[in-house]
């Protein structure tokens, strides 16, 4: 099932008329920036969720750039209720920044998982290639140790680097509570 998507402005002229915005990124991403209002109901727990939305009450979901909304469409259709209309916010968050619209942010949560481990991966790949050219071509193996967890992640959905992220003591307080609104 494909859901309709809306401009940042239709959305946010629906919203003003009592739509309800629902944020299907994960926690940690909505703690950091989100639109204010908008429910969370994340995609890694949208199946644990039954029917979370109000029956009749139009619905538009969104994400950061509208490729995971896009691409769960159907999934996120199965919780609205038969009497409810349901949207995707075109271009996510992003878009609706890029508006001029409003966004509540909060930098003193920590940055998203996905991030930190662009941050770490791609600091462990620079180091081991620079260390590699400079020292010891034995430190060639760092960037092909990351290249490898980072090629498994992709295949198999598991991440050893976020599994370690989660335990950092920045994350912590991220991660105990999830915040859903």
């Amino acid at each position: 099932m494909s859901l309709a998507t809306l401009s940042p402005i239709e959305a946010k002229r629906l919203l003003d008329q009592g739509a309800l915005l629902v944020d299907i990124r994960e926690a940690d991403e909505h703690a950091r920036e989100n639109i204010r209002g908008a429910k969370l109901l994340s995609l890694s727990r949208l199946d644990q969720a039954g029917r979370a939305l109000p029956e009749g009450q139009p619905v538009i979901f969104h994400c950061k750039s509208g490729a995971r909304t896009q691409g769960n469409a159907s999934r996120l259709a199965t919780k609205v209720g038969s009497t409810a209309e349901a949207f995707i916010l075109e271009g996510g968050i992003d878009a609706w920044k890029k508006a001029g619209l409003p966004t509540v942010v909060d930098r003193r949560q920590p940055l998203e998982l996905q991030r930190q481990v662009q941050i770490g991966a791609g600091s462990m790949a620079f180091l081991g290639t620079m260390l590699g050219l400079l020292v010891s071509q034995w430190f060639f193996i760092i960037p092909a140790f990351v290249g490898a967890g980072l090629t498994m992640a992709g295949i198999t959905g598991f991440c050893g680097m976020v599994r370690i992220l989660r335990k950092a003591p920045w994350n912590r307080s991220a991660f105990a509570q999830p915040k859903h609104a």
